[in-house]
């Protein structure tokens, strides 16, 4: 039995008329009531009774045009869902992110956009620092990630650049820094400096401590955080200073006090990697709702 002989059935029990159930379908009527008894053949019943004027449904039409009209609705149903799919409208998004992408307002607004534009993907969030969040994409154990370099793409990612912030020095509250405006390298000579470096030894940190020396100084290292939020902690703890992007001057407002860093190198830089191969769906999205989105310096 094939979708079609429903289709047939379902009309010319609406038309209860075979001619113009064949004009409804585009069809003659002869080969229409042909199709219409090969139904009822492996049915193994009639389902109309056949008048002069036209035909009515009996008892076993009745029974089986509610049926036929379920199947019908189901079929055009997983039509429009796998239509849908395709789209990237419905289904699972895995987004890994940085804690510190969670700071910054241009990865929360392409969030929130793609939510209230799709609301019917499932998106489940998973926080890590770069380097796991990176492996866990090429492991495909993720969709997605918001991360910062620098880290390899080879592996097949892809990376879109979505800010480049500059940085600010994170001092404890009551500093004798923070009665000045801005601070230079020179600065922090008698500071120790707590780090937020990557097992590998890359990373915004590395670049920070390679442009200090470029200026001329030898950076005291003080602590290691596991990540910035940690970093800044232990700054309101008054263990150290530390230099972090811009986007993280909310973050402990009683205990510590930013100063814009007169460093133009590094930027720290936060994007979106993917996997290379032709993303479709839900990841088209993103990756559109992401390069649709400014690119604001704080």
């Amino acid at each position: 039995m094939e979708l079609r002989h429903l289709r047939y059935f379902v009309v010319t029990a609406e038309a209860q008329h075979f001619t113009r159930a064949a004009e409804i379908l585009g069809m003659a009527q002869p080969p229409l009531s042909q199709q219409i008894r090969q139904l009822e053949q492996e049915v193994g019943t009639p389902l109309f009774d056949r008048t002069g004027r036209g035909v009515v449904l009996n008892d076993a039409g009745r029974a089986f045009l509610a049926c036929a009209q379920d199947i019908l609705h189901r079929a055009e149903a997983a039509v429009q869902t796998a239509q849908r799919a395709a789209r990237g409208e419905v289904g699972e998004l895995a987004l890994g992110f940085t804690e510190s992408a969670s700071f910054n307002g241009v990865v929360t607004e392409v969030i929130r956009r793609y939510r209230q534009q799709y609301p019917d993907v499932e998106m489940t969030l998973s926080q890590g620092d770069s380097e796991t969040l990176v492996a866990q994409l090429r492991d495909g154990a993720i969709d997605a990630a918001f991360v910062r370099p620098p880290f390899a793409l080879d592996g097949g990612l892809t990376f879109t650049q979505l800010t480049e912030e500059p940085l600010v020095v994170a001092l404890p509250l009551g500093h004798a820094l923070a009665r000045r405006k801005r601070l230079a390298p020179k600065d922090l000579t008698q500071e120790r400096f707590i780090l937020y470096s990557r097992k590998s030894g890359y990373g915004l940190s590395a670049d920070i401590m390679a442009a200090c020396r470029q200026h001329g100084l030898n950076p005291l290292i003080g602590q290691r955080a596991p990540q910035l939020s940690s970093a800044v902690n232990l700054v309101a703890a008054s263990m150290g200073v530390a230099v972090v992007p811009a986007s993280l001057r909310p973050l402990r407002p009683d205990g510590v006090v930013y100063r814009p860093f007169t460093l133009d190198w590094p930027r720290a830089v936060l994007g979106l990697a993917v996997r290379a191969e032709n993303p479709r769906g839900r990841i088209e999205n993103l990756l559109r709702l992401a390069s649709e989105k400014p690119r604001p310096t704080p």
